[in-house]
């Protein structure tokens, strides 16, 4: 699943192509939204929050998407053939005279008053990446529920919007705790690190298709522990662990290292 740096890329990159033009193709592929006639009105901006897209049209109306695993919007010059997998698969089409945005695979799409869009996103915790972010507010409500798991905790989008699985394996990795400790069995100071080092990093890597959570520059290495199961961990040397799904929580997996991460730990059977 595409996290907060990689929505604000997605975004930015709707934003230049569509904003402040007129539509002159507006195609929703879902049957509840199929009738809606966009043509003709002026795409105002597209906004991320969190792991969601806002794309504000003209006359008070949202387009909210969600990519979920396997959803995608890809840009094209209009008239270009799109390539971004088969044609049943897209769910949305949005161009003007130049440019073409299509939306393949969208999980979550629908069109929704503006005025309204608390409805799709005022769950949300605190912006990492968005101009209400709030580190107080979000050290508030990760530490809310003291018993609940730090990786769970951190992946709740109502407490920080914008974690996402990789993230939430090299925070816990960087705060030198186990994902599986309890929020409140933190010590001083680490939850407000915490938050602020996840701010830090995302708004780091924002600008970058990169991700990167290390500082060495060694081939292979841009994240700690993630993806990196049985490969030496970059402080100590121990094998990096990896633990399967957790309930709850879909597919979502675990990597981290036993001996820099002391603690409670999950594996697979």
């Amino acid at each position: 699943m595409p996290e907060g740096d990689t929505i604000w890329q997605v975004a930015r990159h709707l934003h230049t192509a569509l904003a402040g033009q007129v539509l002159t193709r507006a195609d929703l592929r879902v049957p509840r939204f199929a009738t809606a006639d966009l043509t003709g009105r002026t795409l105002l901006d597209v906004t991320p929050r969190g792991k969601h897209l806002l794309a504000r049209i003209e006359g008070g109306l949202t387009l909210h998407s969600h990519l979920r695993m396997e959803g995608a919007w890809r840009v094209y010059a209009t008239g270009e053939r799109p390539r971004g997998g088969p044609a049943h698969q897209i769910r949305a089409i949005l161009g003007n005279a130049d440019s073409t945005a299509y939306g393949y695979r969208l999980p979550v799409l629908e069109l929704i008053r503006t005025a309204e869009e608390s409805r799709a996103v005022g769950h949300l915790g605190p912006d990492l990446l968005g101009p209400d972010w709030d580190p107080a507010e979000a050290e508030r409500r990760l530490c809310a529920d003291p018993a609940r798991p730090l990786g769970e905790a951190l992946l709740d989008q109502r407490n920080l919007a914008g974690i996402g699985n990789v993230y939430k394996s090299e925070l816990a990795f960087l705060a030198a705790v186990s994902p599986w400790l309890p929020v409140g069995d933190l010590g001083p100071g680490v939850p407000a690190r915490l938050v602020a080092t996840a701010h830090r990093l995302l708004e780091a890597n924002k600008d970058h298709p990169d991700r990167r959570t290390t500082t060495t520059r060694r081939p292979g290495t841009p994240l700690h522990v993630y993806g990196h199961e049985g490969r030496p961990c970059l402080r100590c040397g121990a094998p990096i662990r990896r633990a399967g799904a957790e309930p709850g929580n879909g597919d979502r997996i675990t990597y981290w290292c036993p001996a820099c991460q002391p603690g409670p730990t999950r594996t697979e059977p």
